[in-house]
């Protein structure tokens, strides 16, 4: 029996337990590491999903200790699980594991997803940010007009208790409240649902799919970061970001999904310069010469643009997009410029606690507040920066109201994004094609 690690940031890791190592003679998973997200080390995966082979449950520690932790365990195999990482990263950790005296694996799509008796469509990326959520919309809006039963099944985030976060259903604004949902669990689930979507998320998602299949006759995935799929996808589809031009080849597993895609988005076109579409087609024809392409745009929409034009504004954008993504800005900023603000605020010298942090840790983010709001006190800290930075309003580029939780003393303006393609196949005639609807 080879000992484990498994080295994740609550998802992708529990889902390859669950699929390659629960149960399984040959193995026995010691702990696994956590990184990306706050407060999520320091806990137990549970003996309720681990199964009968960890009585206790499984350890879970800080990545910062991985050396220590298969040297004082005499780990056999380092499981690298998690999601929009660098290539150089990744050989980082591969390296530093196999000085420690670990092997060091990646799990593909044969050992780690899961075949569904339903059509399924995932929607996954290159990078975080590249535009996924709209194109999930999109894909549900068109499948809703055929009248096709189905639901959405969403990339994990469970960073409570995990014991309560099994499965998951949302099918109203209430289920939100019920499973103490972050501000990104609410940005990613809370748009299906004012469309009557049922959105399904959870840990143990062998058992999630059996739920969601009695409701549905095609899931939709819809992936986070750039991660794989969890289920075999009929139709694969894969979105890029060309402004982040080089991030399709040089991250993990953004890459590997590029080479398994059906359909291609490329999106931000209304925006991005032309000379990064270019040498987005040059790359995807050198990656996957059979995958269809659709370039695509992302549109604002502004409900309140007066409080915008000649304004001095801060701008709130999407927290993993400007974090582990990336970005150095968002649909706020670009939205700020066009509607010709009279200033764009720097917050920084307002921020406090863990958004004032995250400045150092990510020196790369623009003059905006990145949406963070992963517990109760991460919220607090991210209204008091909103409130204490001295503008006339707010731009919210957040899927998700915030005003909903925290209490803002300026007048703010929602910023919202839909996809619209501009070139190449349209998605109606790919889902007839695939799905055979």
């Amino acid at each position: 029996m080879r000992k484990v690690l498994i080295m994740g940031a609550a998802g992708r890791d529990f889902h390859n337990f669950n699929v390659f190592f629960r149960n399984n003679p040959r193995f026995k998973v010691i702990c696994f590491t956590a990184t990306q997200i706050p407060n999520i080390e320091n806990r137990k995966y549970p003996r309720e999903l681990a199964d009968k082979g960890y009585p206790r449950g499984i350890p879970i520690f800080s990545e910062k200790q991985l050396t220590y932790l298969v040297k004082k365990y005499a780990i056999d195999i380092v499981v690298f699980s998690y999601s929009d990482i660098s290539h150089n990263y990744v050989m980082h950790k591969a390296s530093e594991s196999i000085a420690a005296g670990a092997d060091f694996w990646l799990l593909g799509p044969t050992s780690s997803m899961l075949k569904s008796k339903r059509k399924v469509v995932s929607i996954c990326a290159a990078r975080t940010g590249a535009g996924k959520s709209q194109t999930t919309r999109r894909i549900a809006q068109l499948l809703s007009n055929y009248g096709v039963e189905f639901s959405v099944i969403r990339h994990p985030m469970p960073y409570g208790n995990l014991k309560k976060q099994i499965v998951q259903k949302f099918s109203t604004l209430k289920d939100l409240d019920k499973y103490n949902c972050t501000i990104e669990e609410r940005e990613e689930y809370e748009p299906h649902i004012r469309r009557k979507t049922t959105v399904f998320a959870g840990v143990d998602y062998r058992l999630i799919l059996k739920n969601a299949e009695k409701i549905s006759d095609v899931i939709i995935w819809d992936g986070g970061n750039n991660d794989l799929p969890f289920y075999k996808p009929d139709l694969h589809i894969v979105v890029v970001d060309p402004f982040r031009v080089g991030d399709e080849n040089t991250y993990h597993p953004g890459e590997a999904n590029i080479r398994l895609a059906d359909v291609i988005v490329i999106n931000k076109i209304d925006t991005a310069p032309y000379k990064n579409v270019k040498v987005l087609r040059d790359t995807i024809k050198r990656l996957n010469s059979h995958a269809s392409v659709i370039e695509a745009a992302s549109p604002t929409y502004v409900d309140k643009p007066g409080l915008i034009r000649g304004k001095r504004v801060v701008v709130v954008e999407d927290g993993p997009t400007l974090t582990h993504g990336g970005m150095a800005f968002g649909a706020g900023i670009v939205t700020a410029k066009r509607l010709k603000a009279k200033k764009i605020i720097n917050p920084r010298r307002y921020s406090v606690g863990s958004i004032k942090n995250a400045y150092s840790k990510y020196p790369h983010i623009g003059n905006l507040i990145p949406a963070l709001g992963y517990g109760k006190t991460q919220i607090r800290e991210l209204q008091r920066s909103i409130n204490n930075t001295p503008a006339d309003s707010i731009v919210m580029a957040t899927p998700v109201d915030l005003r909903k939780f925290m209490k803002l003393k300026k007048p703010a303006v929602r910023v919202s994004y839909e996809l619209v393609e501009k070139r190449g196949p349209k998605f109606e005639d790919i889902l007839k094609k695939y799905l055979k609807i």
